[in-house]
């Protein structure tokens, strides 16, 4: 199988179900965030520590694989249906793995600079672009319909990546680094 098709020669790609979109389409810039996110997330596994942080690595492989899931979601337009969707309770699925991994950490009254080790910062990374791919699916979502449990997922996975980030960070003794001009926000 060859791996170009020269398809998107002329800057259009193909949803599920075969409908054409240009490569700049709402649709087509939610699932690219998405892909790129699982991207980073397979950065941040290569660098976390394979025995003090493999149990983050097995979360890290869970997580692309919701990843791909929620990308094929908004890869079919309305009206298109395929084998597999995000499940309905994918995104309340994470909230105790955030709470065990969020009880390893000492909480935070105030924002914190986002870095640390290297595997950290791919963490932080992945965070933000799946909140980009987020906020591309809101867009979409003020378009035509989209699979409200891929966009919660999304909202979820964010907030278990940020947190993920801090513990790999604790676990190689890395501190926290707070916004230096940050009133206390949390409590």
């Amino acid at each position: 199988m060859r791996i170009y098709t020269r398809g998107g020669d002329r800057g259009m790609t193909s949803l599920i179900g075969g409908a054409r979109r240009y490569k700049d389409d709402l649709r087509v810039e939610a699932y690219g965030s998405i892909d790129e996110a699982g991207a980073f997330l397979g950065l941040a596994h290569s660098l976390l520590h394979p025995e003090r942080d493999a149990d983050i690595r097995e979360v890290v492989l869970d997580l692309q694989h919701m990843l791909w899931d929620a990308g094929a979601d908004l890869a079919a337009p309305p009206g298109v249906s395929f084998a597999f969707r995000t499940p309905e309770e994918a995104a309340a699925a994470l909230e105790p793995v955030i709470d065990r991994y969020q009880a390893q950490v000492p909480p935070i009254t105030q924002f914190i600079l986002r870095g640390g080790t290297q595997a950290a910062a791919a963490l932080h990374v992945a965070c933000t672009v799946v909140r980009r791919a987020e906020r591309c699916a809101v867009r979409l979502m003020r378009h035509e319909p989209i699979h409200m449990p891929a966009l919660q997922v999304l909202n979820r996975m964010s907030d278990l990546l940020f947190v993920l980030a801090r513990v790999a960070n604790a676990r190689a003794g890395e501190a926290d680094v707070v916004y230096a001009r940050s009133p206390q926000v949390f409590r």
